[in-house]
């Protein structure tokens, strides 16, 4: 019996032979729609092209990632919020370090920091401003560790590297192993 990744390397090996396009022509073609939502994508390849769903989906979970992680950063680093960049980079590194099993999702406006479930989340709130979320439900805010949202219980508000201290690192932590 096949692995999990011999048969999704068949799959893709077989797009071209039974969707009648290759892989790299359907992410042209969608990437020009625009869609935001992986259900959009499986429609349109449905609705207006016929592929089957098993197909369908494969393409559309590729055209999300490919690229989508480098795009949807950049596009939250750019301009006047390019400054933050090297403090994204901090706490994504940190957080990789808490162990092999987090998942680095971004979205259009943020990005997600999960194992079996988020534990933190990166937003540029600001141009001067990243609000790190944590999901540290029951814990009482403190000095910088504020009441945040459903998502994530609590933020801290970091304006520069060093704002990123052991401190903040000891809450990430504590969100991660929460989360495992």
């Amino acid at each position: 019996m096949a692995t999990p990744e011999e048969q999704l390397a068949t799959m893709l090996a077989n797009i071209p032979e039974k969707t009648g396009k290759p892989l790299d022509e359907w992410l042209k073609l969608i990437a020009a729609q625009n869609f935001a939502k992986h259900g959009e994508i499986m429609a349109f390849l449905k609705g207006e092209h016929g592929v089957s769903h098993g197909f369908a989906n494969l393409i559309a979970a590729k055209s999300k990632e490919t690229g989508g992680e480098v795009d949807l950063v950049a596009e939250q680093y750019s301009g006047a919020k390019a400054d933050l960049k090297p403090i994204h980079d901090s706490i994504v590194e940190f957080a990789k370090s808490l162990g092999g099993d987090v998942e680095v999702a971004p979205k259009k406006s943020s990005v997600s920091l999960r194992r079996k479930k988020q534990f933190a989340l990166i937003t540029p709130a600001t141009k001067t401003r990243i609000d790190l979320g944590l999901a540290l439900k029951g814990d009482e805010p403190s000095g910088r560790l504020e009441t945040y949202n459903a998502m994530c219980s609590h933020r801290v508000r970091l304006e520069t590297r060093a704002d990123f201290d052991a401190e903040v690192q000891a809450w990430m932590h504590e969100a991660y192993d929460r989360a495992g």
